[in-house]
């Protein structure tokens, strides 16, 4: 193939690593790089060749280089934004113990499952216990 091609290739990888943001794609468009730049520097490579360095590089990148742009990117480290749990909601209606139902707090209305033994009425206080997703899990205060 021709240089250009691989520098296609490599592009349309980085698109791709642009949407999925996981870090995980961009390093196979190193690999396509790679090639494109030998071959462009008119090294007489076959396709085979071509193939075995772009997946050989784009391997040493992926399991070398991608630990590393994870650390100093802080990829690997959990960003915790706000900690709901322990606030209090309010029921917006009845939730029967381990259904769901409706329950408000910050101004918001959210799905939340009554994870207490009693059920909660209307208007009733619950605290947070946990945050699976949007869905609160309260237990009657």
């Amino acid at each position: 193939m021709t240089w250009w091609i691989w520098v296609l290739i490599a592009l349309g990888l980085l698109a791709l690593e642009l949407t999925s943001a996981t870090l995980h794609i961009g390093f196979f468009a190193v690999g396509a790089f790679v090639v494109a730049i030998l071959v462009g520097l008119g090294v007489e490579l076959p396709l085979w060749a071509q193939l075995a360095i772009f997946t050989g590089t784009s391997v040493f990148a992926f399991l070398f280089l991608r630990p590393i742009a994870v650390r100093k990117l802080k990829l690997d480290q959990k960003r915790v934004v706000d900690s709901l749990v322990g606030e209090t909601a309010i029921a917006s209606g009845p939730i029967e113990p381990q259904a769901l139902g409706r329950a408000e707090m910050r101004g918001t209305t959210w799905s939340a499952r009554n994870v207490g033994e009693a059920a909660l009425i209307q208007g009733q206080r619950c605290a947070v216990v946990e945050v699976e997703g949007l869905v609160l899990h309260v237990r009657g205060s």
